[in-house]
């Protein structure tokens, strides 16, 4: 973890707990930063409560360090739209000390919210998991994707690392082409044969963010020339730029701005460069910009919201 403090007098956090890693913002009431602290990654469905909470209580402190409690608090996380999720994590925040009052929503809209703060528009993240979120000028919210590494996430890290190891044991059995990710994927894990993969899967290497972490190897094949590669970022880039369409219609906000947003979409230049050129077809009046500060600014923004008694968050206009 690293952490970077000043001084302050009144105070409000903003974190992101995301798959990978998690980031803790400390502002003043007027916005200015104070202090940042990084660690591992917090999201509850993927390493649960326990480990949610280690991680949250070591980077508040590191965040605070000697200063008073923050008046306000905003914790963007994958997978708590449900109420009781969002409960979890103020019980987890009480259970740490914080007394604060605190507002917990999807780590989609601190994304949105940094990328375009108070304004209409929709955000994808491609990230260990993907999401694609928006809001619009009259208050309503909406999704698409989002349902975690069992049930769908297309087109993040984890899909496609799960799909590279599963184009390697396809390409070793003959029922697939053969594939740079082979070696690619091999030297990752440190091992010589296809089959000493199962080892490495099975004996602790299940969690998410670990399998999401071939996503680079995808990138590096695709930029190679490897058809297979090339292929999943194909596929991938159309189920992002699809998630957004579906977004944008449904709220009808079809010209508003589109923010990329997560460490896979915007670290694989040949997805992002798929995804804004599929985003061009399917929403030609849209702006497409990359996300150029952390989602935890937005969630700066929200608590600052917050403790004005300004905040008025999206509310979903559909069942998801």
């Amino acid at each position: 973890m690293s952490m970077r403090y000043a001084s302050r007098t009144m105070s409000v956090l903003g974190i992101d707990a995301g798959g990978t890693r998690t980031m803790c913002v400390l502002a003043d009431d007027a916005g200015q930063v104070l202090a940042e602290a990084r660690g591992p990654g917090a999201n509850l469905q993927s390493v649960g409560e326990l480990e949610v909470e280690k991680v949250l209580h070591d980077l508040i402190a590191q965040a605070m360090g000697t200063s008073p409690a923050p008046a306000a608090i905003c914790l963007g996380m994958a997978g708590v739209d449900r109420p009781q999720d969002a409960e979890v994590i103020r019980g987890i925040l009480r259970r740490i000390g914080q007394r604060a009052r605190v507002v917990v929503v999807n780590d989609a809209l601190i994304a949105l919210e940094a990328g375009v703060p108070g304004r209409p528009g929709t955000v994808v993240i491609a990230g260990t998991g993907s999401i694609a979120y928006g809001r619009s000028a009259d208050g309503r919210g909406a999704r698409a994707g989002g349902w975690g590494y069992v049930l769908g996430d297309e087109g993040s890290g984890y899909w496609l690392g799960r799909l590279a190891l599963r184009a390697v044991l396809r390409a070793a059995d003959g029922r697939g082409e053969q594939t740079d990710l082979t070696a690619r994927v091999l030297a990752h894990y440190g091992v010589e044969k296809p089959r000493d993969l199962v080892r490495e899967i099975y004996e602790g290497g299940t969690r998410p963010s670990a399998i999401a972490c071939l996503a680079r190897e995808v990138g590096a094949a695709a930029d190679a020339g490897d058809g297979i590669a090339g292929h999943l970022v194909t596929v991938a880039a159309q189920e992002l730029a699809k998630a957004v369409h579906s977004v944008a219609s449904r709220l009808s906000i079809e010209a508003e701005p589109v923010v990329l947003s997560g460490g896979t979409l915007l670290g694989l230049g040949q997805l992002r460069r798929q995804v804004t050129r599929e985003l061009s077809r399917l929403l030609p009046e849209s702006r497409v910009v990359p996300l150029e500060t952390d989602p935890a600014h937005g969630a700066v923004h929200l608590a600052r919201a917050a403790l004005s008694g300004a905040l008025q968050l999206p509310a979903y206009n559909d069942a998801f």
